[in-house]
């Protein structure tokens, strides 16, 4: 008998009976792969019927996590590693996945044995790159394998405390006759890794590739499966790169960890603002404005640089990098309507330095100082730092963690800070608060127009 199949889109999931040109899902185009019926998924306990059971009655223990050893990842993680635990870590290729998964076997392998499971490397590859990084311990165990029921005995027979699969898209299950990195594939694996996990108690990392928007390549049911969803972030020509904790069943979704690429490998940044003021020239050039921005708990200070000069062309060009394009184009057009600068006939780029991505509306009024300070071709007073959200109506919103916030500032040197007349702080520090209700006074408090 002729197994049936049927149509799945690889970016979304969606399921037809037939091919669609166009996935009815997500709109991509020639996304629909055609896929053979499989058995379905099964549980985390197949087979065996479990009785509901009272909620009060339920174990409330906390498990003990396994420290990595490495500061800034055990705080994205919120401690540690929860024992069977899935946690999936994506990023641009190149950006350092791999080396990252690599050290964390290295730290884990001083007291506890780790398997490394690699489909796209040899064993000997791996072993070149552990060289260069120092990484060498007998209980790092490798393996070169993508066939996941293999790499399933190989973890039963082991049995170690944590595992680490580089790529979960190169594995695939010989049950099914799609090729591997497709959906059925990704998410047939990732389920058997996920039930292995929950049974033995084995921490599993797994190593997810991006799609060229930045996304995880694969259904979106990848990680809604997994615990922890990982992205190490950065610019290729820089030398930092920031790991985001994106989802975290056991911990906060809001602590970044910065580290910084060397030839040793990934080095943790203990002050990551230094490393990007490294170059700020002091409140001395027009078009630059320092904004403190807050990540989980820990402020960071960055510089975000404007540049307004007159359109050559018909239609003025908008350029950001680092920082919203959207929230660029709502704070010019309150500069323009509130404080009266006339940007429409401008060419602006805006830049956070040091290829850093904020997404925060803290650092509304950072972009907001840089703009007006180009087009005025006046710099920002030195020694200033600012935070602050921008409303329509040209109104300094608050933010929170303000005391956090100008404590950092004044370890780094800045002895004023630019806040909401709103802003409430409750630890008195000794920098120089400065407060402004609305847009056009933060302006003439920090520029003098």
């Amino acid at each position: 008998m002729r197994a049936k199949s049927f149509f799945q889109c690889g970016v979304c999931g969606h399921q037809s009976t037939r091919w669609l040109g166009r996935c009815p899902g997500c709109g991509t185009w020639n996304s629909m792969v055609e896929e053979l019926s499989s058995r379905p998924v099964a549980g985390l306990a197949p087979g065996k019927g479990v009785l509901p059971s009272p909620v009060t009655e339920v174990s409330a223990l906390e498990e003990e996590r396994l420290p990595v050893g490495i500061g800034e990842l055990d705080r994205v993680l919120g401690g540690g590693v929860v024992p069977g635990s899935l946690i999936l870590v994506g990023g641009d290729p190149g950006i350092g996945k791999s080396t990252l998964l690599l050290q964390i076997a290295y730290r884990f392998s001083d007291r506890l044995q780790v398997l490394y499971v690699s489909g796209e490397e040899s064993v000997r590859q791996i072993r070149i790159r552990a060289d260069r990084l120092g990484a060498l311990s007998p209980n790092l165990l490798l393996v070169a394998e993508t066939d996941i029921d293999l790499i399933e005995r190989h973890l039963s027979d082991v049995n170690p405390p944590v595992a680490i699969i580089d790529s979960i898209q190169t594995m695939f299950k010989n049950e099914l006759a799609s090729v591997p990195g497709s959906v059925g594939q990704v998410r047939e694996c990732t389920a058997q890794l996920m039930r292995l996990a929950k049974t033995t108690g084995i921490s599993v990392f797994l190593v997810g590739h991006v799609t060229k928007e930045g996304l995880l390549a694969g259904p979106r049911v990848l990680e809604h499966m997994v615990d922890t969803v990982l992205y190490l972030e950065g610019d290729r020509h820089q030398s930092f790169r920031i790991l985001r904790g994106v989802k975290n069943r056991f911990g906060s979704t809001n602590e970044i960890g910065v580290f910084d690429m060397r030839g040793q490998g990934l080095v943790e940044v203990a002050n990551p603002s230094l490393l990007f003021l490294s170059h700020h020239l002091g409140g001395s050039v027009p078009g630059t404005a320092v904004v403190s921005s807050l990540e989980g708990s820990r402020p960071l200070l960055v510089e975000i640089q404007a540049l307004v000069s007159p359109a050559g062309y018909g239609v003025p060009r908008r350029m950001t990098a680092g920082v919203d394009h959207n929230r660029v184009a709502l704070i010019t057009a309150v500069l323009e309507k509130r404080v009266g600068l006339n940007l429409g006939s401008n060419d602006i780029y805006v830049n956070a330095v040091g290829g850093v991505k904020l997404d925060e509306p803290a650092v509304d009024l950072g972009i907001a100082l840089a703009l007006a300070s180009s087009f005025r071709d006046v710099p920002v007073e030195s020694g200033l730092a600012a935070a602050g959200e921008i409303g329509l109506a040209g109104e300094l919103r608050p933010v929170p963690g303000a005391a956090k916030r100008v404590n950092e500032a004044y370890k780094l040197g800045f002895s004023r800070f630019l806040l909401s007349a709103q802003s409430e702080i409750q630890n008195m520090t000794e920098a120089q608060v400065l407060r402004a209700g609305t847009l056009m006074e933060a302006l003439e408090v920090a520029i003098k127009l």
